[in-house]
């Protein structure tokens, strides 16, 4: 039987109750994450270049009159000009220039020493400044969204006072506040479990990157279900996962927004299963082994299976899509039998010795498709009756090397990338028909080769970030250097970095110039970080208030030309594309 106790929890170790010590230790939160704002100029991005905006590697600035059957006819000849003339002329604009911001947390909620449940919100998530003035209002209409009627008190854009909030589908595409992730993680004696909507990450981030950066604007997130375990005297750690990577048409309606939804099929599943298998030194351990001259490896593999029956991809309106609020019985008569299976083995490898480091990530896609769209006929190959449905055989490589100096103030880098292209596919991007669509193929050729590196894996400022928007069928060298002329031993410091960028398309067909050098990219930067708040007692963490103004030129070469044909219809000489971007950040 218990006894009665009095006084504080402790007083007298003997009569300390497990009910007792939860009544005094209460859950704690802890509070993550960064505000930033970015400025960026993006000059001459089309690259001179006169495709229709639909077409167009970069779509062409709105107010540019860039080809003589697409004119802004709108400008006087000399826009500083107070007089009465209104004889207009092409307008003339190759500069786009704007800002953004975002206010990330990431919140922790600390239940014990072995529970806790983490999340990631975004406030004014990438949101354009002067994005959202007041008057500013969308509604549906037969052809899409229509600005509405404005109001007395604000008649013309000219006459904006204010900011609303972001509100989607009404001044906005996003709303004003995003839920990211939720997760739960509850470490048992033999191993942790994690459970939610979390994020994914492995390696140097080429396949599968969680996006956490401070400049970060895509991010890998999953429906996981994980257990991790492992042998920590070896540091070697096992996972498995279940992924709800798509689940179809749900019961979800606009008719009723409580209670709980279901999966209204489990044919039309995208089901993927992934098995993890690391050896990871302990971090302090680590440094320790390091710091004695040893060599210290790490490396494992991330292999996932994925797969898939039925499908209802349809955007048409018969046979039915999968709409929100869809009946079941609409939605199986878009059904095809789609017979999607890959595997996508992921290596890792990392190399570390004194204040050398060498990592390594290479990905497979090997898989099959039976259509690639709704129509069964894609199925069967007329040709050749026995290779029926569709492959795809995808392979990419990332590097980086890295060699740290004059007390960790010098780095000097080399990375590397590769992403097989597809000699059958006329573009190094998607060119589908539709949004998602799959690309025909040129040939009889039915395999689809082109890897796609994560858009979040960063290598340069103008042609793979912006215009690409990703390393995709192309290979490159990037040497670089990062200078840190003022550092203290806390953190804080001030630094200059350059980089020069070759790349190269793996193909050239897939080339707009049908060349495989696509350009020559210099960056350069310059860097000041102060360590405030939370994170000032580790000079290995980003904390405080951190700002960069950035440069990036790009020099196009043959690959980003035009043939010779469409020279014929209008001959263009490739332009320089230049970018500038100015970050200002406070990470906590």
């Amino acid at each position: 039987e218990r006894k009665a106790t009095q006084g504080e929890v402790g007083a007298r170790p003997s009569e300390v109750y497990a009910e007792d010590w939860w009544s005094h230790a209460r859950p704690t939160f802890e509070f993550h994450g960064y505000y930033r704002l970015r400025w960026e100029l993006f000059n001459s991005f089309a690259l001179g270049r006169v495709d229709q905006r639909a077409q167009a590697l970069w779509p062409q600035p709105a107010d540019n009159s860039y080809r003589q059957d697409r004119p802004v006819s709108l400008c006087n000849p000399s826009e500083s000009s107070t007089g009465g003339t209104r004889s207009f002329e092409w307008c003339k604009n190759d500069t786009q220039a704007g800002a953004n911001m975002r206010f990330r947390l990431n919140p922790e909620l600390h239940i014990s020493d072995n529970l806790r449940i983490l999340s990631q919100v975004d406030l004014l998530d990438n949101v354009v400044l002067g994005s959202t003035p007041d008057g500013y209002v969308n509604q549906p209409g037969a052809d899409g969204y229509r600005v509405a009627s404005r109001g007395g008190y604000s008649p013309l854009g000219a006459f904006s006072s204010t900011q609303w909030a972001p509100s989607a589908g009404v001044n906005s595409t996003k709303d004003s506040i995003a839920v990211k992730r939720i997760w739960g993680e509850y470490m048992t004696p033999i191993g942790l479990l994690r459970f939610g909507r979390m994020p994914n990450h492995w390696g140097l981030g080429m396949v599968a990157n969680s996006g956490d950066g401070y400049d970060s604007d895509y991010q890998s997130t999953v429906d996981r279900l994980m257990f991790v375990t492992g042998i920590k005297k070896y540091d070697i750690y096992f996972a498995g996962a279940w992924d709800w990577t798509n689940e179809g048409a749900t019961s979800a309606s606009f008719q009723e927004l409580e209670g709980q939804p279901y999966d209204l099929a489990q044919y039309d599943d995208v089901n993927q299963y992934v098995f993890v298998a690391v050896r990871r030194k302990n971090p302090e351990l680590q440094k320790l082994e390091l710091a004695r001259g040893n060599m210290v490896l790490n490396g494992g593999v991330y292999f996932a299976y994925r797969q898939q029956t039925l499908a209802n991809d349809s955007t048409a309106a018969s046979p039915p899509g999968a709409p929100l609020g869809q009946t079941a019985d609409n939605v199986a008569q878009g059904y095809v039998h789609r017979g999607a299976e890959m595997v996508i083995p992921d290596l890792w490898f990392q190399f570390l010795y004194k204040k050398f480091r060498f990592e390594l990530e290479a990905a497979m896609i090997y898989g099959s498709l039976d259509l690639r769209g709704q129509d069964e006929s894609d199925y069967a190959n007329v040709l050749s009756p026995d290779d029926n449905g569709w492959g795809i055989r995808q392979f990419g490589l990332a590097t980086q090397a890295e060699l740290i100096e004059m007390e960790g103030r010098l780095r000097v880098h080399f990375g590397f990338g590769y992403a097989t292209g597809d000699d059958d596919v006329p573009s190094l991007e998607p060119r589908g028909s539709g949004i998602g669509a799959m690309d025909p193929q040129n040939s009889t050729d039915r395999t689809y080769s082109t890897f796609r590196f994560h858009p979040d894996y960063r290598v340069d400022q103008i042609l793979f970030r912006n215009i690409l928007s990703r390393v995709q069928g192309a290979y490159y060298f990037r040497p670089g250097v990062d200078w840190d002329f003022a550092r203290d031993k806390n953190g804080q410091r001030a630094g200059l970095g350059a980089a020069a960028i070759w790349s190269r398309a793996s193909e050239f067909v897939q080339a707009p110039g049908n060349a495989r050098d696509l350009g020559i990219e210099l960056n350069a930067q310059l860097y000041f970080q102060s360590k405030d708040g939370t994170l000032n007692d580790d000079p290995d963490k980003m904390g405080g208030f951190y700002t960069a103004v950035q440069y990036g030129v790009l020099f196009p070469l043959g690959g980003l030309g035009q043939l010779q044909g469409e020279q014929a219809i209008q001959e263009v000489d490739l332009e320089t594309a230049q970018t500038v971007r100015w970050y200002l950040g406070i990470l906590f």
